[in-house]
Parts: structure tokens; sequence; C-alpha cells
């Protein structure tokens, strides 16, 4: 009889580790970052909604897959499902420039607004791909890093600017800076090499990557509100049931709500740490914004030219034109 208990135990473990599954996610960001911590959430989640049928494996730090290679392995299958920065993609179509155009956006009001104006395209541009939008959660406002003070963008020419995505390269041209390709996880060391010698990036990447060991200064720009999404592949997600897919998606509004409640949190407590640690937390000065915003309007400018007709009419939608 114990036998036979036996072997029915083992047909019903075998049977229920046939009906779970397994997805991997790969991130760019370290494990104390606002986003992975959003993500570690959103996975346990799913596992408690589907009842352990559907587990995420969340790789943080670029340790699967480096940024840029992230939403092609999403693509191919490689992995089930990734985090990218809208902008990094900003190559591919210039929708996803839209987020990282300098004082387009002065709150997240603004940044929600355009989000809702801009999704349909982006999602439509992924579905062709073979790709879901799940969620998408924004950074806190963009401000600059530097090792010397700046009161204009004068301050700022020949100095080596550490450039993430083809907006920030713009932007370093535009001004006089010297764009070097740097990922979140290398600042310390471009810094410290002296690769780079100034960065506009969130108060979270200042702290993830302790700025206040290499630059002294942080003016509180502003500048543009970006975002990161999560994305799925298609096929993945078509594979689970009609309840456990549900079950992703409702997770998936869950925390993109919550991400953008963090988000704004982040921004205060972030910036607060900053000046703990001794940087300056500065305004910038009324030529340096006059500058910056003149620097704004040309990049928008530029990309209206080359965004198309959907591009125009989403730009339009967004200023209620």
């Amino acid at each position: 009889m114990q036998r036979w208990i036996g072997v029915l135990a083992g047909l019903a473990l075998g049977i229920a580790s046939a009906q779970t599954q397994t997805w991997t996610m790969a991130t760019p960001y370290p494990d104390g970052n606002f986003h992975t911590v959003n993500i570690r959430e959103f996975a346990k989640d799913v596992e408690t909604a589907t009842q352990g049928r559907l587990v995420i494996r969340v790789n943080s730090g670029g340790s699967l897959l480096p940024h840029p290679q992230i939403l092609p392995g999403v693509r191919n299958g490689q992995v089930q499902l990734g985090e990218v920065l809208i902008s990094l993609l900003a190559n591919e179509n210039p929708i996803f420039a839209l987020d990282s155009i300098p004082f387009l956006v002065g709150s997240y009001e603004d940044a929600q607004r355009l989000y809702r104006v801009s999704r349909p395209e982006i999602e439509s541009w992924l579905a062709r791909r073979g790709m879901v939008l799940l969620f998408s959660v924004p950074w806190p406002g963009q401000g600059l890093y530097t090792k010397q003070p700046v009161n204009s963008v004068a301050d700022l020419r020949g100095v080596r600017f550490r450039a993430y995505n083809p907006a920030t390269a713009r932007i370093a041209e535009l001004t006089g800076m010297v764009p070097t390709q740097v990922e979140a996880a290398d600042i310390p060391q471009a810094f410290a090499t002296g690769i780079v010698a100034a960065m506009i990036t969130s108060p979270s990447t200042g702290v993830d990557s302790q700025a206040w060991d290499f630059a002294r200064y942080y003016y509180d720009l502003r500048a543009w509100i970006p975002k990161n999404m999560v994305i799925a592949n298609r096929r993945a997600l078509d594979a689970l049931s009609p309840a456990d897919r549900e079950a992703v998606l409702a997770a998936a509004r869950r925390a993109e709500q919550r991400g953008w409640q963090a988000s704004q949190q982040e921004a205060a407590s972030k910036t607060a740490i900053l000046a703990q640690r001794g940087m300056q937390v500065l305004q910038p000065s009324p030529q340096l914004a006059a500058d910056l915003k003149k620097v704004g309007q040309t990049m928008a400018n530029e990309w209206l030219r080359r965004a198309g007709a959907t591009g125009v009419k989403i730009y339009r939608e967004y200023l209620g034109r």
C-alpha cells in the first residue's frame, strides 16, 4: 500500500511540476533601485495570483543581458520579460525619444498625460515585433551632476559628458560637451578614470552610483521625466492559460500604479540623500535655465521634423492643440 501511495505522490508531484512555468526577466538596474524593487513585487504578485503556476526569475543589474540587448532578447524569446529605458530606442522610432526632450514636461501630471497619448503608438510598434507592453514607470526628474560649478552652458564646453541614449548625446553636442556612452553600472569607474566629468540623470541613479564620491554639485533641473517599460514576449504570454494571462496583466496594472507613486517618493528622498552626503544641491541659475531651455526647444523642433504625421499628432495632442 505504501508503495502505491509513493507512486501516486510522485505522479502528483510530476503533474504539479509540469504545470509550473518559469519565466526569466532581465533588468539593467540594481536590486536597491526602486524600479527593481517594484519589479520584484510584480513577480511575487504574479506567483501568488497564479498559485505558483508562473514563477518569474528576475535577473537584476544587467547580470543576464546588457541593457541594449534586453529588448532583442525579449523579441527572440531568449528571455520572456525585460525592462528597458524607453528613450534607449530613440533610433528605432522617434516616439521613443519623446519623453526625453528637455523641458517638454515639468511635472508628473505632464508626464502621465504624455504617456497616455504616446502609449498606443509604443504598443503598436512592439506588437509588430512580437512583444507586449506590460507597464511603464517614470524616473524622477533629471538633474545635472558635475565636479565644477556651472552657471551657464558656456561652463560646460569641452566637458566629457555621460551619454546613455541619443537624446543625452544630442544635449552634449548642443552644449559643446563631449558625449561618451556609459551605462549606469559603470558610472563610478567612468568618473574615477576621467572618462566623464558630468552627467544628467535622476537622483535615484545618483544615489545608486554614490555620486558624492566623484561629483560635488547637483543641479535640480527636472529637465525631463523619462520612463522605463516592462515588456513581454507575445508568444510566451499567449501560451499561458486565460486566467494566468489575466493575472499577469492585472499585476502589471498594479505595478504601474505603484511605480508612479514610488517615483514621486523617490525624487524627494533621494535628492535629500545627495544633500546629506555632502553634495551641493542647487537650483540652476537663471542663465543656465535659459540656455538649457533653448537646447530643449531646438531638440523639440528637430524631433518634430523627423517624427512624421503620427508623432506630430501625438505632440499636438499632448499640448492640447
